[in-house]
């Protein structure tokens, strides 16, 4: 027989608690138990005033913040909807049934005030990987350090010339941060190379070809990892290229020995930061034994003999050609002071039955040595070790942070423009990614019965 939906009276009362409709499994749960503002609330108290009507409380935002970033939301208007709609975003919000949520323009107002004047994110992420260290998923003695590109939410058909430069009319917050970071080596200061293409809307963001599909306008977000659990150490935000990238690695290094005494003994990265001066910088002013991919053009496409065919003597400082003729130098440096020459003799190329395949077109062979050869001496020794084939398996740890970055928490294309919104969602990404690792690798304690 056919039942019938029975329509009941609704209760006059009910008894409903938050706590116990939340799984015990949630990841909220698990994330709350490294979620301490207490120290933030300090921090951002004298960028309130003491008079006046009570501000949205703080850490209600910076809690919806995390949600948002933890899970992928990335609209602050929905962000709120789904705050208002789902009970263990309430419960982590500490919202209660009855709580009411923050408008979305809240944020904006916030964020572009008190949060970054306060510095607020970078505090939260650095908080957090504090509770990392002391939970001891840091080992401290071995990073990787990689950058990838990230969307800026600029249109590139809307791009223009580079060399013609901004209109004269272009005004808004992305033009005047980035008139302020022209001078800054991680930004407009990375490199003198005019842009193919500037975007009015967000002109920091520089255009790239990076996937090589597509050009696009990007932003590079920079992670320092220890290997170890791929904590992220540090972050840093840059414009899309190179030369801004090696800087990151620099500043990011620095920064986590001067504030957290993490002074790694081992550095693991790609031919990017491979080049002479970086490991020189590596080797000789901090004594980390680079395990990164050296970036060299020094071997020749004509079939002549390229400089890793001569034999580098250290006690003499000469070079051996294959001919067995030696190769001495003056002392001079060229290359702004980077590079040194060491050439032949005359008498010895004129007469060498091997000048066809060394020197065809010049009287004599000449080879240049960097001053940071040493170090690149050391990259390469260690590449080919065990240890180095080591390093390049562990080296996909930080790969796999990117690609989480963008196809769990969203964030292939910025929702924010100019440098500190690219600054401010790196960070606040970071800090998701260490919050939900803490989350994976420390087990939720059992709750004893009574």
């Amino acid at each position: 027989m056919m039942g019938h939906r029975q329509v009941e009276q609704a209760a006059l009362f009910y008894e409903f608690s938050l706590e116990t409709h939340v799984p015990s499994d949630h990841l909220l749960r698990s994330i709350d138990r490294f979620v301490d503002l207490e120290q933030i609330r300090q921090d951002l108290a004298p960028f309130y005033s003491t008079i006046g009507r009570p501000s949205i409380d703080p850490e209600l935002m910076i809690r919806m913040l995390l949600i948002g970033y933890c899970f992928g939301i990335r609209s602050e208007r929905r962000l709120c909807d789904e705050v208002h709609l789902n009970l263990a975003y309430r419960w982590f919000c500490r919202l209660g049934l009855e709580g009411a949520v923050p408008d979305h323009s809240t944020f904006s107002k916030n964020r572009h005030g008190r949060f970054r004047e306060s510095d607020l994110f970078r505090r939260m992420f650095e908080n957090v990987l504090r509770r990392c260290i002391e939970e001891r998923l840091v080992g401290g003695e071995g990073f990787a350090v990689d950058a990838s590109p990230i969307k800026a939410d600029a249109n590139r058909q809307k791009g223009i010339e580079g060399d013609k430069g901004l209109p004269p009319e272009a005004t808004g917050r992305a033009i005047n941060e980035y008139l302020a970071v022209l001078d800054d080596a991680a930004f407009g200061a990375a490199t003198e190379v005019t842009p193919k293409f500037v975007s009015p809307a967000d002109p920091a963001a520089r255009w790239s070809g990076a996937h090589g599909g597509q050009a696009f306008f990007a932003y590079s977000t920079n992670y320092l990892v220890d290997v170890k659990n791929a904590i992220i150490v540090d972050v840093e935000a840059t414009t899309a290229i190179r030369q801004a990238e090696v800087l990151a690695a620099k500043r990011m290094i620095e920064r986590s020995l001067e504030r957290f005494d993490l002074y790694p003994t081992r550095l693991l990265g790609d031919s990017g930061y491979g080049s002479a001066e970086m490991l020189g910088w590596l080797v000789y002013e901090h004594g980390i034994e680079p395990h990164v991919t050296v970036f060299d053009k020094s071997a020749r496409a004509d079939g002549t003999f390229s400089r890793e065919d001569f034999t580098y003597d250290h006690t003499s400082d000469l070079y051996t050609c294959p001919g067995g003729k030696m190769l001495t130098t003056t002392g001079t440096l060229v290359n702004d002071g980077a590079t040194m020459l060491y050439r032949a003799s005359k008498y010895d190329c004129t007469g060498c039955a091997l000048k066809a395949r060394c020197c065809p077109k010049d009287s004599v062979r000449k080879v240049s040595r960097s001053i940071y050869e040493g170090a690149r001496d050391m990259a390469r020794e260690i590449a080919r070790s065990w240890e180095g084939r080591t390093s390049r398996r562990l080296r996909k740890k930080i790969e796999m942070l990117f690609a989480h970055l963008k196809r769990i928490l969203k964030l292939d294309r910025l929702r924010l423009r100019g440098p500190n919104g690219a600054r401010d969602e790196f960070t606040l990404a970071a800090t998701a990614q260490n919050l939900r690792k803490m989350a994976k690798l420390i087990a939720m304690p059992i709750a004893r019965s009574a």
